[in-house]
């Protein structure tokens, strides 16, 4: 299993890396106000996004590992 995870965060290091104009972090629904003093930024989308996506790995990682 950690195995399997040192892979999968591996290959998203790399994804980052290798493809840098990727918008994860840049999606329509992140919330981002910028003003003169401050900068908040709020990744909703993103967080939704990932969370589906990790979801379905460990759900397939366990089903194979049955």
């Amino acid at each position: 299993m950690l195995i399997v995870l040192g892979a999968a965060l591996l290959a998203v290091g790399l994804l980052w890396v290798l493809a840098p104009g990727f918008p994860l972090g840049r999606l329509p629904g992140d919330i981002r106000v910028d003003t003169d003093i401050t900068r908040v930024y709020i990744p909703i989308t993103t967080c939704i996004v990932l969370s589906a996506v990790l979801s379905a790995v460990l759900w397939i990682v366990g089903r194979l590992m049955r």
